[in-house]
């Protein structure tokens, strides 16, 4: 028999891995759910090996979140028209023009049709539908109200666009600046300062430091570049590997938080992030151990998800989750208080979407903030730059002149 390798959560939402055997995908999921445990993800390895390969049917290139957010929307507007599940998915095939997409609803129509809820036709497209989703799923599918939480899934993912783009647009700008400076001093000095490093020479006269600068600084890239490219893919591949690596991720994550309004703006997207998808997962009736351990995961900065670990321990201790939130010092103040009143009236899921309202708000500010301080420092550091190296040409050539006279 086949072997396959599991994730699974136990009730108290603690993370198990192991393999085991079975004749099928389905009888290994049963026996985990015998044992008491939720299925995460279940692969068969030589399928585990082929998919890290990037030989996978559904990889990142086939489906991005973009197309699971349409099919998120378009299946819950159809299931609350009072379609069938299997129906919907026939003309969500129909619909969709994208082939890798298409392929995946057929099987997933398939697995309906075959008996199997949309849970279960899901979960074995783990690099698709992510802990979060599948959770979510599951929740409608016990509560009989699929058609609800695919809505509630919807607007969350709605949400997290929102604020995703907003960082990314706020991005855009400062970015072509970089480039355009950049490009402008990379074209003045393999081009431009050139023509007049011959015409000094010619002349035979001492020139000024600042131009002597300006003209090494030409030759070396004009003789240097392909160095420099390498430097650069170097850095890259070295941070690239230091990012891979769990002990490097912590440090650099770690010294991230510490910058000045860049640490600020990343930890108040993560505590946004941390409190709606706990939020969503609990007003869903997943558990709090269980809605915590999947949150974890969907953190992007290491430091804030170990923080969570601390976290989840000591609510297992019963200490409740403001607590030891605010132990770990990673936490705004004013979102565990938050956190903290909720617990107390019984309404922790209204006050973790309210936290995220809150938060989310705050990252718009921030980033506009950030960005009335980046223009004029990047459009003053580009116009110094420039008018240094056009400078330092023009006392040059005056300085030639006067000794001409």
């Amino acid at each position: 028999m086949p072997l396959y390798r599991y994730k699974a959560v136990t009730p108290t939402g603690e993370m198990q891995e192991g393999d085991l055997e079975g004749p099928a995908q389905a009888a290994v999921v049963d026996r985990l759910q015998s044992m008491g445990l939720i299925a995460i993800l279940v692969e068969e390895t030589s399928t585990r090996v082929a998919t890290r390969a990037g030989l996978g049917a559904f990889g990142k290139s086939g489906v991005s979140q973009e197309d699971v957010a349409v099919f998120t929307q378009e299946i819950a507007t159809l299931l609350k028209a009072g379609l069938p599940l299997d129906r919907c998915l026939e003309i969500l095939i129909g619909l969709s023009a994208n082939e890798p997409v298409r392929q995946l609803m057929t099987q997933m129509r398939e697995e309906v049709r075959g008996g199997a809820a949309l849970s279960k036709a899901m979960e074995v497209h783990p690099q698709v539908f992510n802990r979060f989703y599948l959770n979510m799923i599951r929740a409608g599918e016990a509560g009989g109200a699929l058609e609800v939480v695919l809505q509630r899934l919807n607007e969350f993912m709605e949400r997290s666009r929102d604020l995703r783009d907003t960082v990314k647009s706020a991005l855009i700008y400062p970015a072509i600046l970089v480039g355009v400076a950049v490009l402008s001093v990379v074209v003045l000095l393999m081009w431009v300062v050139p023509q007049f490093s011959q015409m000094f020479e010619e002349s035979g006269k001492a020139l000024p430091l600042p131009t002597q600068i300006v003209i090494a600084a030409g030759d070396f890239f004009r003789n240097y570049w392909w160095a420099m490219a390498a430097a650069i893919f170097g850095l890259y591949a070295w941070f690239t590997r230091q990012m891979q690596e769990p002990a490097s991720r912590y440090r650099w994550d770690k010294r991230l938080l510490g910058l000045p309004l860049v640490g600020d703006l990343v930890g108040k997207l993560e505590v946004a992030r941390f409190s709606r998808t706990l939020g969503t997962l609990l007003g869903n009736g997943v558990t709090l151990l269980t809605a915590l351990s999947i949150v974890k995961e969907t953190l992007n900065n290491t430091v804030m998800s170990e923080g969570l670990s601390a976290v989840a321990t000591q609510l297992k201790e019963g200490k409740g989750l403001g607590k030891p939130l605010m132990e770990t010092g990673l936490f705004p103040k004013l979102a565990v208080h938050l956190v903290q009143v909720g617990e107390e009236t019984g309404k922790l899921q209204e006050m973790l979407i309210r936290v995220a309202d809150i938060y989310d708000r705050e990252v718009h500010t921030t980033v506009k903030r950030m960005l009335s301080l980046m223009e004029p420092v990047l459009i003053l550091g580009l116009g110094l730059v420039i008018g240094g190296i056009i400078m330092s040409i023009l006392v040059a050539i005056l300085s030639v002149n006067d000794l001409a006279l």
